[in-house]
């Protein structure tokens, strides 16, 4: 599974290599990376205005206010493209621009108000980028996390239960079923997360 990789995107390419850019996701979209993991960003419906070229570095942004949420890299740069490369008598549809995610701060965002943005892809100045990129600072030390999903199902057999299980967890995902994580060798300081943040499942503290 990818993770993140640097602070300065890639940790090893000038501030005046390929293009940067700034992404800004649509409504809606924030919640859906912040949930669950995805290597990378899909994003269609684009304009025909200047777009991003495979290689060239990405600011993922939100709106109101504005801030940055992840960086990446272009692999696909999107566009239109023949529904059948091998005929040219196909008709056009639109392919998604795809952007490699290097760095994540979806759970803590870093602001952009200084930006400009021209719509949902800006091109920014190189210098501009990096000074954003620099915002996060080094990558966190990465450590081993113990996460659970517990549920009580009613089942004939063991084997029922589990196919309950995966039912359930399909239908509910992360928006509604509580997932408890802890540091590994550490299960006294677990804490419950339901749609991306911590959640408190103890009634009695809410009295």
């Amino acid at each position: 599974m990818t993770t993140d990789t640097a602070h300065r995107v890639d940790g090893a390419r000038p501030a005046d290599g390929p293009g940067t850019w700034a992404l800004l996701l649509p409504a809606g979209r924030y919640e859906a990376e912040r949930l669950v993991h995805h290597d990378t960003l899909e994003l269609t419906d684009l304009t025909d205005a200047a777009r991003p070229r495979p290689g060239d570095r990405v600011a993922v942004l939100v709106d109101a206010p504005p801030r940055m949420v992840a960086l990446g890299r272009v692999a696909a740069p999107g566009g239109q493209e023949r529904e059948d490369p091998d005929d040219p008598q196909s008709g056009w549809s639109q392919a998604p621009l795809v952007v490699a995610y290097t760095r994540r701060a979806f759970d803590e965002p870093v602001p952009a108000d200084t930006l400009t943005l021209d719509g949902p892809v800006t091109a920014l100045d190189p210098a501009a980028f990096s000074a954003l990129a620099e915002r996060l600072g080094p990558p966190p030390r990465r450590r081993s996390w113990l996460v659970s999903l517990d549920l009580p199902i009613e089942a004939a057999s063991s084997a029922e239960a589990v196919r309950l299980f995966w039912a359930y967890v399909q239908e509910l995902g992360p928006r509604e079923l509580p997932a408890f994580v802890s540091p590994f060798g550490d299960e006294l300081a677990m804490q419950a997360f339901v749609l991306g943040a911590e959640a408190n499942q103890d009634p009695e503290e809410d009295d």
